[in-house]
C-alpha cells in the first residue's frame, strides 16, 4: 500500500503534469476558459489513464518491443473512442464544450509517457494507482486554471457568481493569452513555495537540506567541486 500511495502522491504533487512536468499543454492552455471544462477534461482523462495503464501492465509480457507504442497507440485510442462516446451519450453538453479535445487525448504524452515508463514495466496495481495519481494530478492542475481565468474572465466560479454585480471582467483571462498568463503565475507560486520550504530544486534527488545550510554549499557546491578536481 505504501507504493500505491507513493504513486498518488507522485502524480499529485512531486510530479505533476501541469505544474511540474509541464505535459499536456494543448488541452491546458485550451479547454480551461472555466472550472467545470478544466474538471471534465482531466477526469477524462483520467478514466482513460487508469484503463490503458492496467490493460498495458496486463500485456506488456505479450507485446514485443519493437511494436511497442503502436501497441500503446491502440490501446489508448479504444478507450478514448469509449469515453467521447459514453459523453456524448450522457453528457452532451460537456462534449460540446470540450469538443475535438477529447479524440486529442489519443497523442497526449502524459498517457503515453505513463505508458512507456511505467505501465510497461510494473504490474497492473501499481500502474493503475499511477495512472490515478497523474490524473488527479492533471484534473488539479486544469481545475485551477480553470477557476482563475473563470474568475477573473467571467466574474463567475463553476458558472456561479462570485463577483459583485459591479465587478468588470477582464476577458483576456478567457482568450488564449490569458491561458499562458495563469499557467506561468501558477508555475512561479509553486516553485516559490517549494524554495521557500527548502525542497529540493531538481539538482539531485538525495539533499532534503537547504544549500544556504549546508556544510558543503549545497548540491551545487558539491557539483562545483567535483568539476573542478577533474
Amino acid at each position: 500500500m505504501k507504493k500505491c500511495f507513493e504513486r498518488l502522491y507522485n502524480g499529485l504533487l512531486k510530479e505533476n503534469p501541469t505544474f511540474v512536468l509541464m505535459l499536456g499543454m494543448c488541452p491546458t492552455l485550451a479547454v480551461t476558459t472555466s472550472a467545470i471544462n478544466g474538471v471534465g477534461m482531466g477526469l477524462t482523462t483520467t478514466a482513460v489513464l487508469i484503463m490503458s495503464n492496467i490493460i498495458i501492465s496486463m500485456l506488456r509480457k505479450v507485446i514485443p518491443d519493437g511494436v511497442r507504442i503502436p501497441a500503446f497507440i491502440v490501446v489508448i485510442a479504444s478507450f478514448v473512442t469509449i469515453t467521447e462516446l459514453l459523453l456524448k451519450a450522457y453528457i452532451p453538453s460537456l462534449y460540446d464544450s470540450l469538443g475535438l479535445y477529447i479524440p486529442l487525448i489519443v497523442v497526449n504524452c502524459i498517457i503515453l509517457g505513463r505508458a512507456e515508463s511505467y505501465a510497461s514495466k510494473n504490474n497492473m496495481i501499481y500502474s493503475a494507482f499511477d495512472g490515478l495519481g497523474m490524473g488527479l494530478g492533471f484534473t488539479l492542475g486544469l481545475t485551477c486554471i480553470g477557476i482563475v481565468r473563470e474568475l477573473i474572465g467571467n466574474g463567475t466560479v463553476f458558472n456561479f457568481a462570485v463577483m459583485p454585480e459591479s465587478y468588470e471582467p477582464l476577458t483576456i483571462f478567457i482568450l488564449a493569452p490569458g491561458a499562458f498568463l495563469v499557467l506561468a503565475f501558477l508555475v512561479a507560486i509553486m516553485n516559490a513555495i517549494k524554495l521557500a520550504k527548502g525542497r529540493d530544486t531538481g539538482i539531485t534527488g538525495d539533499c532534503d537540506k537547504l544549500c544556504r545550510a549546508c556544510p558543503n554549499k549545497g548540491c551545487a557546491g558539491k557539483m562545483t567541486e567535483r568539476r573542478n578536481a577533474e
